[in-house]
């Protein structure tokens, strides 16, 4: 399939990708285009996900580039970022499908599971037949999770039984297993456990209401004694440090997702502004117009130029977690800047789901605060700058 470069990577960072993944995206991008951008809208509004999603991201590719038991990456972390660009620009609600099975759920077993686990699920869920979800984050603890993680795990003989609740969690109204991080009640220390969604004791409940990323079911997650094997346990997951090196991946593929929803804003609102018609010519024709669009690519540019560098260095195994924090929190400001910039260049059908932007819009409020808050994440590249740590 013809890779066709994207107008808005004003740079040409997508020359750096190799021949076989600018092929890859492309067949990722026919997808996209002719299966999903045409049901969004739709999907976002009623707030449901699109049936057989998952089947055809799974047909395309996506679930397998990140992970493979056999063989080392055939793409690099860049090509992977450009994925989830890719898919936020469509829809930021499917980028983060992706990125809680692909980058979470998989990444959790990938980083640390047993080599028997990695073999056993990660194939199931790189074809789409087995969906994952990851519970971390909790009523009461989201970014004091290294310490105030609430959920316990027990060990009774060669079982654990795990008892707490979790929030936010993605994809769980649907999931068939949920990677539960919970508290040895022995030790104190974090641990993993893959759960079964119909494992008894575990139910998960739809949050209503949201007014961002609406085709992700985010669930309440209730765990009543739920028993689950020593085999179920991530064998290398020990403390909250390993939990952090799932993450570590994972954040950096959200800065890439707030650039690929920033995208999709100046995409629509370009287009837009080259059909509309004021005053007998193209608004786009105007001064003002003009401003708005140079000031939108001018933050997709710099905010691409740093994604690329911060998957390169993934690439080299020299990112920290200041790299990745700083790309993050960089990136999804600037995004919030963008979509309201491209908002207003549409005027009053700046809200209307029809022409888009109001999906990126709304949507980029989540983006801008989950895998981190900004300040979060600020704390952790000024921690690194100072040698001072401010967390409270």
């Amino acid at each position: 399939m013809t890779f066709e470069p994207l107008a808005s990577d004003f740079y040409g960072y997508e020359n750096l990708l190799a021949d076989h993944e600018k092929e890859a995206l492309a067949t990722l991008r026919s997808y996209l285009e002719t299966e999903v951008k045409p049901v969004v809208n739709e999907h976002w509004e009623a707030a449901t996900t699109p049936p057989g999603i998952f089947k055809g991201l799974a047909d395309s590719g996506v679930f397998s580039f990140a992970w493979d038991e056999t063989k080392p990456f055939e793409n690099s972390a860049v090509f992977r970022g450009f994925v989830a660009l890719e898919l936020a620009r469509v829809d930021a609600s499917v980028a983060t499908l992706v990125g809680v099975q692909n980058g979470l759920a998989m990444g959790s077993i990938s980083v640390t599971g047993s080599p028997d686990q990695r073999a056993e699920w990660l194939p199931k869920m790189a074809s789409g037949e087995v969906v994952g979800a990851f519970g971390l984050t909790e009523p009461l603890s989201g970014s004091d999770s290294a310490q105030g993680l609430r959920t316990t795990a027990t060990r009774e003989g060669d079982e654990w039984v795990l008892n707490g609740s979790k929030r936010w969690i993605g994809n769980a109204t649907f999931s068939d297993i949920t990677v539960i991080w919970a508290k040895d009640t022995a030790d104190g220390q974090v641990k993993g456990f893959i759960v079964p969604t119909s494992t008894p004791g575990y139910t998960a409940s739809k949050i209503e209401g949201k007014q961002s990323l609406r085709i992700v079911q985010n669930a309440d997650i209730t765990l009543e004694n739920v028993r689950v094997p020593e085999s179920l346990r991530l064998q290398q997951a020990n403390s909250f440090r390993d939990t952090a090196k799932v993450l570590r991946l994972t954040r950096a593929e959200v800065a890439w997702a707030a650039v690929g929803n920033s995208v999709g804003a100046y995409d629509a609102a370009l287009h837009y502004t080259k059909e509309r018609i004021q005053f007998g010519k193209p608004i786009a024709s105007h001064q003002l117009i003009q401003d708005l669009l140079v000031k939108s690519i001018g933050n997709i540019t710099a905010s691409l130029g740093m994604v690329v560098r911060v998957s390169q260095m993934l690439d080299d195994e020299t990112q920290r977690d200041e790299h990745s924090a700083l790309a993050k929190a960089y990136s999804t400001a600037r995004m919030r800047e963008t979509v309201a910039w491209c908002r207003e260049a549409l005027g009053g059908n700046g809200i209307v789901l029809e022409y888009d932007v109001a999906r990126h819009f709304a949507d980029a409020e989540a983006l801008y605060s989950y895998e981190g808050t900004r300040e979060m994440n600020t704390l952790i590249v000024g921690r690194a700058l100072t040698g001072l740590a401010a967390f409270v």
